[in-house]
């Protein structure tokens, strides 16, 4: 994983890290209850002229990441094979994080660092179809990222295999009708679409090389600057070092909630709400542990606070999350105007 990538540690202190008693980290609205929420259709009664820059979107960090225990796991486990995805999908997440491996036969396994997520990229794209084809209104934004740097706590790519792009140009080629054409040209960056245009689709929004960086034009062209960290329109502050900055990941998501309000209407902002290292697994920065306010319950209150308290939030852009809970996912569709619980 992105966080322990410059991380070099022995086995003694790595089991004893995991095997060291945690404190409770209790499903709350913000977290772990993803599996109550329920907004298979959320987009459906936004007007078509409603650009992708406009929308407030729930997304999760890492999307297939299930296995690998408490330094790896950022999602709840619905599922092998895309099972997790399908469910959050249903929930209402529209922005995906996919993490590839090269694996023989060209092909494409789903990763988080050096541990296989019991899915494939057909997996991915099966579920991507079979939902969008159930909800034609909706669509599905995509960051997809060469996983294996072939460093310690990562994966390695299977030798003699086609390039990355070439292998992702042939699953295109066989799934014609599920990705928005003008995100999946490698030679030219595509405009941010409206909704209307991208209905029932995938839209790819950037293809990430293993250590930062963008491949080819894949992708919006508004994130060719896109790279390992934060960029002008992504908030990626992923290392969290220790459980007492958790307070410092709050404000670092914080500031660019505000940013995004307040800035390029025409421009998709993308704001990463996980962070990890050893000393702060993804579970403890998103639920909150050893008395410090997680970044998802600190999320909600924010969003809930009033004039009063703060400038509101009136645009949340694409919020990449860990372990979400359905009050806070509701939040974040509410905040679209015209959308569903927004009240406008």
């Amino acid at each position: 994983m992105k966080g322990l990538r410059a991380v070099v540690v022995s086995t003694a202190v790595l089991v004893g890290l995991v095997a060291a008693p945690q404190p409770a980290l209790a499903a709350d609205p913000s977290y772990r209850t993803l599996g109550a929420a329920n907004n298979p259709d959320w987009m459906s009664s936004l007007a078509d002229s409603t650009g992708l820059s406009a929308l407030s979107i729930p997304g999760t960090h890492d999307t297939m990441s299930i296995h690998g225990g408490s330094l790896t796991q950022t999602q709840e486990d619905f599922g092998d094979s895309g099972g997790t995805l399908a469910r959050q999908l249903e929930a209402g997440i529209r922005m995906v994080d996919i993490r590839a491996r090269v694996n023989a036969g060209n092909t494409f396994t789903i990763h988080h660092g050096a541990t296989y997520q019991n899915a494939n990229f057909d997996d991915v794209l099966g579920r991507l179809s079979a939902f969008l084809a159930a909800h034609p209104r909706e669509t599905v934004v995509m960051r997809l990222k060469q996983e294996c740097t072939g460093e310690l706590g990562s994966c390695t790519d299977a030798s003699g295999q086609q390039s990355f792009a070439d292998i992702f140009d042939a699953y295109v080629r066989r799934n014609t009708t599920l990705f928005w054409t003008p995100s999946v040209n490698r030679a030219s960056g595509a405009a941010l679409p409206t909704l209307g245009a991208v209905r029932g689709r995938v839209v790819l929004a950037v293809m990430n090389g293993p250590n930062g960086g963008v491949i080819d034009h894949y992708g919006l062209a508004q994130f060719a600057g896109w790279h390992d960290g934060s960029s002008t329109y992504v908030q990626d502050e992923y290392n969290v070092p220790n459980v007492g900055a958790i307070a410092t990941k709050r404000d670092q998501v914080r500031r660019f909630l505000d940013a995004t309000s307040a800035g390029d209407p025409a421009a998709l902002y993308v704001n990463f709400a996980s962070g990890s290292s050893i000393f702060a697994q993804p579970q403890q920065v998103a639920g909150g542990a050893w008395g410090v306010q997680g970044v998802n319950p600190f999320l909600l209150g924010y969003l809930n606070e009033g004039s009063e308290v703060h400038t509101p939030v009136t645009r949340t852009g694409a919020l990449m999350l860990d372990f979400p809970g359905s009050g806070l996912i509701s939040k974040v569709i509410s905040v679209n105007p015209g959308g569903p619980g927004s009240g406008g």
